[in-house]
């Protein structure tokens, strides 16, 4: 398994994983740091409901990173963004850089 190479996660991030609502809001969990390459290019997404949304950025992370649709990540610049959409990037054994693709808010 070839993963996205470690001299490309330039960036750092803080995720903190969508853990589902109460009577208070959404409930978030422990604060993870998490190597990424961050593309800050604006472009129109589906989210996991089908809807065509904004995507103000996107987070290249090491395989096997956590962060549902709803998880609250804050950029290297201090913004805050919520994740749209997770897809794991497998080349199924082609020697392609498997990766976690994040599409944030």
């Amino acid at each position: 398994m070839a993963t996205i190479p470690g001299w490309l996660l330039r960036h750092r991030i803080t995720i903190e994983p969508y853990l589902g609502d109460s009577a208070y809001g959404p409930q978030l969990g422990p604060v993870a740091e998490s190597r990424c390459f961050l593309d800050e290019k604006t472009r129109e997404v589906r989210s996991p409901t089908g809807e065509q949304v904004v995507s103000s950025s996107t987070a290249y992370c090491p395989p096997g990173t956590v962060a549902p649709p709803g998880s609250r990540v804050t950029l290297p610049d201090g913004r805050q963004t919520h994740v749209i959409a997770l897809y794991d990037r497998d080349g199924g054994g082609l020697p392609t850089p498997d990766h976690t693709e994040l599409q944030l808010t």
